[in-house]
């Protein structure tokens, strides 16, 4: 015995193509949904993990351009304008100040990696305070230099795949020949220390004639300290310059806000285009079928049962294109983070898209109740046909 959903389903297949491609366009407006959302959930969690990995709240660099500053602190590096190293002396004498980490980078084009990508970056850190900071870090080989002014040399996960080395081989600094010995290489981060050569900061200074000099100065500050009271006394000092992680984070979603605001546009219009799609496909049947909802009501279908048998026809379209963009979301979720990737200013490390089953409940929801809205008008027209009319347009 066929009840009403039956009767709503075989009513759909009537038109297979029209039906198609409406839960197509209900299915596309799913999609763009869940990503928008997955993006916004999964970007500030990549964020915030790429700052906490830094291990440090406040950098202090030589002044110069804030913004280039801030690029190469995200990137793994820092300005390659140089500082004193004295400042650590004053820096330390703040109560705010738990712990820091002086960092002096250099970068040395090397003709064996060809005229593209040709740059080796060295980092020299405090073997003491480094590691310590950067707790994520662990060893595929090795351990870190014990000796804060050895010629030793720790690497990044690619830096040991593009060097060909293991511990124990030497490695020649371009330039300077100077030969470093490896004593360490790390595992995958999926950040760019994977790429980076770590030396330790004494020895850098020597090599490259940087004595007592640095280029950044990582500050973990207290638990309960205040920051920008921290900020604001290492601000008087002179020929250096001020980079909060968090004013970082916040400049970095300002940017970000505004390709929100395009998606989100872009998100909307779809669930428009579905929604006056799902209307139209619906006012069509409803259309094609006046003579027989007319038939149905002159033998005793009431209003009510019409509506119903419309509105269920629209529950299940949005339903099959919800589902429809629910398995897109998920199976396209790589290619859509390497669209976005090319649009953002700046991308974190780890997935910008993350999808859950409740975001994926969310979506569907959100697509039956629009579903369900755009059904009313189709459903109450269908509802206040009149029998004899529709029996009268046939006859005609």
């Amino acid at each position: 015995m066929l009840n009403i959903y039956t009767v709503c389903y075989k009513n759909l297949l009537r038109k297979k193509l029209r039906s198609s491609l409406t839960i197509i366009g209900v299915g596309l407006s799913a999609w763009v949904l869940a990503s928008l959302m997955g993006f916004n959930k999964g970007y500030e969690a990549s964020l915030n993990r790429d700052i906490d990995n830094m291990g440090f709240q406040v950098v202090l660099t030589a002044k110069g351009c804030p913004y280039e500053a801030a690029t190469l602190m995200l990137k793994g590096g820092t300005s390659l304008r140089y500082m004193k190293e004295e400042v650590m002396q004053t820096v330390a004498a703040n109560p705010e100040v738990e712990s820091m980490t002086p960092m002096l980078m250099q970068a040395i084009f090397d003709p064996n990696k060809g005229e593209e990508g040709g740059m080796s970056a060295y980092l020299g850190v405090d073997p003491a305070s480094y590691p310590q900071m950067k707790t994520y870090l662990e060893f595929k080989q090795g351990s870190w230099f014990k000796n804060p002014e050895a010629y030793e040399a720790v690497l990044g996960y690619e830096a040991a795949e593009l060097e060909q080395r293991e511990v124990g081989d030497m490695l020649l600094i371009p330039e300077k020949e100077v030969e470093l010995k490896v004593v360490g290489i790390l595992k995958r981060t999926g950040t760019q220390d994977d790429g980076t050569i770590f030396i330790p900061v004494k020895a850098v200074q020597k090599i490259f004639g940087r004595s007592g000099e640095l280029t950044g100065l990582g500050i973990k500050v207290k638990k309960d300290a205040n920051i920008g009271q921290l900020e604001q006394k290492l601000y008087e000092l002179p020929d250096v310059q001020v980079v909060s992680l968090a004013q970082v984070k916040q400049t970095i979603m300002n940017l970000v806000s505004t390709a929100k605001v395009m998606v989100l546009s872009i998100a909307v219009i779809a669930v428009i285009i579905a929604m006056v799609g799902v209307i139209n496909t619906i006012l069509m049947s409803v259309f094609e079928r006046y003579q027989e909802i007319g038939i149905l009501k002159s033998i005793g279908a009431m209003p009510e049962d019409i509506f119903k048998l419309i509105w269920i026809e629209t529950f299940i379209l949005c339903l099959l294109g919800g589902m429809l963009g629910a398995v897109m979301a998920f199976g396209l979720s790589q290619l859509t983070e390497v669209l976005i990737r090319q649009l953002l200013p700046y991308s974190p490390t780890g997935s910008l898209i993350v999808l859950d089953s409740s975001l994926v409940l969310t979506t569907l929801v959100a697509v039956l109740l629009i579903g369900l809205l755009s059904g009313l008008y189709p459903a109450w027209k269908a509802a206040r046909v009149r029998p004899l009319e529709s029996i009268r347009s046939e006859m005609s």
